[in-house]
């Protein structure tokens, strides 16, 4: 299984374990929208909160360098994202993403 279907997995079935085990410990998470980044612990609490929805995942490519992916995003709060994600893989691990989101009408 790859490492981006791993994650989506962890995400989608609030798997903090398995979140613990794909995330490397250096991991960063850069989101150019808003410009903040986040670490691990940070983006496992999270996505243990339930606060992201993914709907339509697909992988555009992956090697065991870097993976790329599209999905469109629901938040709590109603809003609705198509977010691109660029990751990069360390050890066998994601050790960044950096995303680029679009809002979409609700």
């Amino acid at each position: 299984m790859s490492i981006l279907q791993k994650y989506t997995d962890a995400i989608n079935n609030k798997d903090e374990a398995a979140m613990n085990e794909i995330l490397h410990d250096d991991f960063k998470f850069t989101m150019h929208k808003s410009g903040n980044s986040l670490g691990k612990s940070d983006v496992i609490k999270w996505a243990m909160s339930g606060d992201i929805n993914q709907d339509k995942t697909r992988v555009v490519y992956e090697n065991n360098e870097v993976g790329v992916q599209h999905s469109f995003v629901t938040f709590k709060d109603g809003n609705v994202e198509a977010v691109m994600s660029v990751y990069k893989y360390r050890d066998g691990k994601i050790i960044s993403l950096e995303t680029g989101a679009t809002p979409m009408p609700k």
